[in-house]
């Protein structure tokens, strides 16, 4: 495992407790929600994109 992948699933699991947490408060705001849904889609993207063979990535450049 790459250090940059290391950090991409270290920060992916700090969003999911964050999230976690603002879906659970009494009074959740729904931006904050969406902001950290889309925070989180964004960085599972990136690690979608190091998984793949390098042939496939400058392919779909």
């Amino acid at each position: 495992m790459t250090d940059r992948m290391f950090r991409l699933l270290e920060r992916n699991q700090k969003l999911d407790a964050l999230l976690r947490l603002a879906q659970g408060r009494r009074f959740a705001d729904p931006f904050e929600i969406a902001r950290l849904k889309r925070l989180k889609q964004e960085f599972r993207g990136r690690l979608a994109r190091l998984l793949l063979p390098p042939a496939t990535v400058a392919t779909s450049l």
